[in-house]
């Protein structure tokens, strides 16, 4: 655990090596490797259809499937700065999502928190450092424990629709950033967007709290265009 934190924190603050292809990078991913992942984003974000408007990025496949993975299985949380960098630049450039009602809104962004034991052994939340790197651009507020999740679930892969709904149930609650906030309107972000479960148990948790959820960001989906 010790060595991936300090892994962690030389990633984010020296420039090795692309972690992806083990190229030379003057950023965090080589010329070569953010072109590949640029050919897996949606065309200016896919906008998907429900109650609340969700954005997303690109499609979980090839280099952009590579580089999630490598962030959050292989120890390289630098990726996540040049991913909410494009996040952000898409949703500024979506007027649904950038609109003059939100921006007069008392808005902030939330990620979706790990269960903290699970976040101790990873060493960080890659859903928080997607939203740090989303706020540097948009200069939204980012309130990296306004969400807790305050009981552990199992991974949702494998599990049905119902199964992950109740996997969910009651796993999220208001945390310490927004109790005493003056916040009344979210924008929540995630890492991969799959069937909702996750988001829906967010959204419960906000909205007995009489908080406002605007929208769902995430980085990359694995729903097809086809898909409402």
């Amino acid at each position: 655990m010790l060595r991936n934190f300090f892994q962690a924190v030389l990633n984010l603050f020296f420039k090795p090596n692309c972690p992806l292809c083990d190229r030379p990078a003057d950023t965090q991913l080589c010329p070569y490797c953010q072109k590949q992942i640029l050919r897996c984003q949606l065309p200016r974000g896919k906008q998907f259809s429900g109650e609340v408007p969700l954005l997303v990025w690109g499609q979980y496949k090839g280099a952009l499937k590579q580089a999630i993975v490598a962030m959050k299985y292989n120890n390289h949380p630098e990726v996540a700065q040049p991913l909410g960098y494009w996040l952000a630049e898409t949703w500024l450039n979506t007027s649904q999502f950038n609109s003059s009602n939100i921006n007069n809104q008392r808005l902030v962004v939330v990620p979706i928190p790990m269960f903290s034991e699970k976040q101790k052994k990873r060493g960080f939340n890659q859903a928080e450092l997607l939203a740090r790197s989303f706020c540097q651009v948009t200069g939204l507020p980012l309130k990296s424990q306004g969400l807790e999740r305050i009981r552990d679930t199992k991974a949702q892969f494998g599990l049905s629709a119902q199964q992950r709904q109740d996997n969910l149930k009651d796993a999220f609650r208001l945390g310490k950033d927004l109790r005493q906030s003056q916040a009344n309107s979210v924008l929540i972000v995630d890492d991969i967007y799959t069937t909702g479960a996750t988001i829906k148990a967010a959204i419960e948790a906000f909205r007995q709290q009489k908080i406002t959820v605007a929208g769902i960001l995430a980085i990359a989906t694995t729903k097809s265009l086809s898909d409402k």
